[in-house]
């Protein structure tokens, strides 16, 4: 585990107006990272804060972009119009403008004062010195972030949230362990537990020796076992990167006292609506803020009779439908074939009979309008 210069990176960074870069409610900045390789960094982001009462403090957000992103605008419009104020930056050293002449991975123009590069190369550069590789420096310029969010005087520094996208989950779990200041974190589709055979490594360009280098000093499992803030996770069942068994380890990885999942079948894994979207986020965030939400179900027990399971719900939550998956298929995960079938909900407990020859199941449980939530999904 990565030793990160806390205190530092604690500090509230100097930042300066980012000039050509216009965007209706949001201000484009560039504001002050850790050095690399000796260099001056500096991170660009996009800011924004809602609309408040004189001398009301608003909650916020950090957003983190995955692979193939940048800093979006749309990204913060969408948490200020939610009443939340928001930072959005790019982790790869660079700004939001389409470049076909930029890294192969990274389209979006590099500026004078990037660091690395970024994400999935990433692998191929565990040989580097830790504090020169792009792991580093990405959780420096979110945690960074963080401490400018908190710096402004319209925002509540206790309510500080962080969610992320893809790399930017997987950041977001490195995160929640060095920065202990955030008040909660919702990843999505990105989680621990990166050994888990997936589609997110490319055998032919990254050798097994490279990747578990890699994997002893980022698999954002070992920083997990340190966040102790409330999570939300957020991932499908098929997604081609982050399988359901990385899912289910990393849940069990955190300190955290208060846990949920929402996992619908087959979710698209990408940004905009799929990625940064999804009720189940807001309705969490604000949950932990002191915001208008709908509750959410809390799963107790499990327990297995005469071929049903059954799932014990420890709260009233505005229970609208419950829902059996499973897949009676095995192998890897992404190419699994998973069922919908209705399940019985009656007074706290989820019943279903577990069909025969099932390799893994879980509940869906749908609150309010169009929440879902998730038991932690069972693997024989």
């Amino acid at each position: 585990m990565i030793t990160f210069p806390v205190r530092e990176l604690y500090s509230s960074p100097s930042y300066t107006e980012a000039e050509g870069f216009n965007e209706s409610g949001a201000k484009a900045v560039f504001y002050d990272s850790i050095d690399w390789k000796g260099k001056k960094v500096k991170v660009f982001a996009w800011i924004g804060i809602p609309e408040h009462k004189k001398g009301e403090k608003v909650p916020g957000i950090v957003l983190v972009h995955g692979g193939g992103g940048t800093a979006f605008a749309d990204w913060v419009r969408l948490w200020t119009s939610r009443g939340y104020a928001a930072i959005a930056m790019d982790t790869c050293g660079g700004t939001p403008a389409w470049s076909e002449n930029s890294h192969c991975r990274n389209p979006w123009p590099r500026h004078e004062f990037s660091g690395p590069h970024g994400w999935g190369d990433s692998f191929n550069e565990s040989d580097l010195p830790e504090k020169d590789q792009w792991p580093f420096h990405a959780v420096a310029a979110v945690v960074r972030a963080h401490s400018l969010l908190r710096s402004f005087k319209e925002v509540d520094a206790d309510k500080i949230g962080i969610t992320g996208i893809s790399w930017g989950g997987v950041l977001t779990c490195i995160s929640a362990g060095v920065d202990k200041r955030f008040a909660f974190a919702a990843p999505v589709y990105g989680c621990g537990h990166l050994e888990v055979p997936s589609l997110l490594r490319d055998p032919k360009t990254t050798s097994n020796e490279a990747h578990e280098k890699w994997l002893k000093l980022w698999n954002p499992s070992i920083y997990l076992k340190k966040a102790e803030m409330p999570f939300l996770w957020m991932n499908g069942t098929n997604d081609f990167a982050f399988p359901i068994e990385s899912t289910v380890k990393s849940i069990n990885e955190i300190k955290s006292k208060e846990s949920h999942l929402a996992m619908p079948v087959r979710m698209i894994h990408a940004h905009g609506g799929a990625g940064e979207n999804p009720p189940e986020i807001l309705n969490f965030a604000n949950k932990i803020t002191g915001r208008k939400h709908v509750k959410i179900p809390e799963f107790g027990k499990l327990k297995f009779k005469n071929g049903k399971a059954f799932q014990e719900l420890t709260n009233d939550a505005d229970i609208t439908k419950v829902e059996l998956n499973y897949t009676r298929a095995s192998g890897f995960w992404c190419d699994r074939f998973w069922n919908i079938e209705a399940a019985f909900y009656n007074k706290g407990e989820i019943i279903a009979p577990i069909p025969e020859h099932c390799t893994a199941f879980y509940f869906n449980v749908y609150c309010g309008k169009d929440l879902i939530y998730s038991s932690v999904p069972t693997i024989f």
